[in-house]
């Protein structure tokens, strides 16, 4: 019987659009109000900082890609280039951003409706949130595959109407010179540290533009197709999140909100009535829930990954439901962490989620340094401008945003790094030897459904 491959189909446009479909475009617009009040009002100028600090990852991302044509993406990156032992430690960092990425979606969500009926507890609605997604994931997600790219087009079309009633209104206050201002991008009370703390936190929007590593293997002309890509999709998120941070920073100057997390929603209501008001809620709803469906179901494959390969325990991480064919125990183990929320805000929540990134994003620029002086291809290809000094640069910015993050979340992040490193010390029994490999390959049966259906 012939082996069965997947088709290399998939051109840059295609390729583009997955990847600003799993940015979720819209979060711009539902982290405004924390990354406002953390900048005092200087909103495009962080994410003006935080695409530059993009796109020199994105550059390294493309390298990495052209060299493995594998999944894996950070983790394999490392693990190949640098050191087993620190890949594993990167792809426990990973393991940060997937298994609570979901809790910082649900927590907006739950924000934003808490805004809308102030009178039920946002807790209601966080745990309605944690319920629908983990049945949903349970029984299977084939449902918002249907409807991922409807929710693409629904969001952009949210986005375009923002943009043009925040103009609408801009002029009708100020006329068409306050369309031209400086003070979205520094004004009295914003300073550098404050920008750079914003900026540490705007990176959250941009987790995922990386995610179009993982289809090489259904990509015409990859080694191609896939750096370009990835640097298209960090440019285009990038000029996005900078416009509409913008726009709606000049129709709400400063950082003061009644409600920093639901910030948007007030404005939304100012620029274009109730009626959009109630058009921009169900977007933002609507994005967050098939989000949290898609992150939960990526959690869960990942650490299923990880349980069947014995770096987490098998008996719990490393098997499939046999009635629903799925990983049951990571999938609830997911949504119960979900419950943190309760005590977090979206600004901790996120820089939480964010240290697990730049730990990420700073090693694989050094993955390409240490390729540069390991394989003569590279080095070839690259030079040392492009080989040495554009990923030194993009590692360092990383690094440096890193400690802008809020500093619980550092100290978390640090404890989840302390506990990665005694798992492999044990899986290594002290480092004597290579810890196991994740396989993110399909020689497994793999649960059904996998986040990539709704993709």
């Amino acid at each position: 019987m012939p082996d069965i491959q997947l088709q290399r189909t998939l051109t840059l446009k295609a390729v583009v659009l997955f990847g600003l479909a799993y940015m979720t475009p819209l979060i711009v617009l539902g982290t405004f109000g924390v990354v406002a009040s953390t900048t005092q009002g200087a909103v495009p100028t962080a994410y003006i900082i935080t695409t530059i600090a993009m796109l020199f990852t994105a550059y390294s991302y493309g390298v990495m890609a052209r060299t493995y044509q594998v999944s894996g993406s950070a983790y394999t990156y490392v693990r190949k280039s640098i050191d087993a032992r620190i890949g594993f430690m990167v792809g426990w960092g990973i393991l940060l951003d997937y298994f609570f990425l979901p809790m910082v979606i649900w927590l907006i969500g739950a924000a934003y409706l808490g805004a809308s009926f102030p009178t039920v507890p946002s807790w209601v609605f966080l745990l309605g949130f944690i319920l629908i997604t983990t049945v949903l994931n349970v029984y299977g997600i084939k449902l918002a595959a249907r409807i991922n790219s409807l929710l693409m087009v629904f969001q952009v079309l949210v986005i375009v109407f923002f943009v043009l009633l925040s103009l609408r209104h801009i002029v009708g206050t100020g006329g068409t010179t306050a369309l031209f201002s400086m003070a979205p991008f520094f004004n009295a009370d914003s300073s550098f540290s404050t920008i750079a703390a914003g900026a540490a936190v705007a990176a959250y929007s941009f987790l995922g533009f990386d995610a179009v590593t993982t289809l090489t293997e259904e990509t015409i002309e990859p080694k191609r197709t896939i750096p370009r890509a990835v640097m298209l999709t960090a440019i285009l998120g990038g000029a996005i999140y900078v416009l509409v941070g913008y726009t709606t920073q000049l129709v709400h100057p400063g950082g003061s909100f009644s409600d920093a997390d639901s910030a948007a929603f007030e404005i939304a209501k100012a620029i274009g009535s109730d009626l959009f008001g109630a058009l921009f809620l169900a977007g933002m709803v609507l994005a967050q829930f098939t989000s949290g469906i898609a992150a939960q179901a990526s959690a869960s494959r990942l650490l299923y990954a990880m349980g069947r390969d014995a770096v987490l325990p098998r008996k719990l991480f490393g098997t499939l439901s046999q009635r629903f064919q799925t990983p049951v125990f990571s999938i609830v183990l997911t949504g119960a962490i979900g419950i943190i929320a309760l005590f977090l805000d979206v600004l901790s929540a996120a820089s939480f989620i964010n240290f697990g990134a730049f730990i990420a994003f700073v090693m694989v620029n050094l993955s390409v340094i240490f390729m540069y002086y390991k394989d003569s291809t590279t080095r070839t290809e690259c030079g040392f401008a492009k080989g040495v000094l554009v990923p030194l640069t993009g590692a360092l910015v990383n690094l440096w945003l890193l400690t802008r993050l809020d500093e619980h979340a550092v100290i978390l992040g640090l404890i989840w790094l302390a506990i990665g490193a005694v798992q492999l010390a044990f899986l290594t029994k002290m480092f004597s030897r290579q810890p196991p490999e994740v396989d993110f390959g399909d020689e497994h049966p793999a649960p059904a459904p996998l986040a990539a259906e709704t993709a």
